[in-house]
């Protein structure tokens, strides 16, 4: 894995240790209540079942995102996020 996609990890796991509360200080993570999953596909121009693939999402969870019929979970718009912002990094810390 590059230097980049475990930076990338390593971010994402004291996200992770600091929402379940075992960092107290330090970094504050912004978890948004709401994160528009189609608008982010859409931005980058990917199908449903591609965005699913290349994400590592149910592609069923993704459609129920875009209806609202479900909200995902934390770490889901955790990743999100990421992938909004800096999908390259997401792609990089993911690929084989």
């Amino acid at each position: 894995m590059t230097a980049a996609g475990n930076k990338l990890i390593k971010s994402a796991e004291r996200t992770l240790a600091y929402a379940r509360g075992e960092v107290q200080k330090g970094f504050i993570a912004h978890v948004p209540d709401d994160v528009d999953v189609k608008s982010i596909r859409n931005k980058l121009k990917l199908t449903q079942p591609e965005f699913s693939l290349r994400f590592g999402f149910d592609v069923r969870a993704v459609q129920d995102w875009e209806q609202k019929r479900r909200q995902p979970e934390r770490a889901a718009r955790i990743l999100l996020t990421v992938i909004a912002r800096e999908p390259e990094a997401v792609n990089r810390a993911l690929s084989h």
